[in-house]
């Protein structure tokens, strides 16, 4: 099948889609954007994460013809151009990020808490992330990122 779908702002289409194969696979694979990265393939970890119509996913269990006529925007359109967005400049500064593989999912689930919520309490912080996880940072610097990135949101 021919996927059109709109990511990031802009219009994308692919060739030869199975229409089973993943919303993830067809990003990376098909689209050229590695961001959203392929852990678990069974949703559990969360580092897939993307907005599908503005609601966080995990695109590993999205099959790519659910997408079809569809917004996606992935952990690359978080960023305007060269400025990163302030949950991803927050992850860098409190030095939330290690191996880097749970970070675009970590980013795209802070990203959404905090456009939900600008002030969450960190009950909140956890429960949002609690599909997300991480084997190298053990958590802290994460939910230190997400409390700075709060209160730059704020103050912005």
């Amino acid at each position: 099948m021919r996927l059109n779908l709109t990511v990031n702002g802009r219009p994308h289409q692919a060739d030869e889609v199975w229409e089973g194969e993943s919303l993830l696979h067809a990003l990376r694979e098909r689209l050229g954007l590695p961001g959203s990265k392929n852990a678990c393939e069974q949703g559990e970890c969360g580092s897939c994460t993307v907005y599908l119509d503005d609601v966080p996913v995990c695109s590993c269990m999205v099959a790519a013809g659910q997408a079809q006529g569809r917004a996606v925007r992935t952990v690359e359109g978080l960023a305007d151009g060269e400025r990163l967005d302030p949950v991803q400049q927050s992850f860098v500064d409190a030095g939330a990020v290690q191996c880097g593989f749970c970070t675009p999912g970590l980013l795209v689930q802070a990203h959404d808490l905090i456009e939900r919520n600008p002030e969450p309490t960190d009950a909140e912080i956890r429960e949002s992330l609690a599909g997300n996880l991480c084997r190298c940072t053990g958590y802290e610097k994460i939910m230190d990122a997400v409390r700075l990135a709060a209160q730059r949101k704020a103050v912005s």
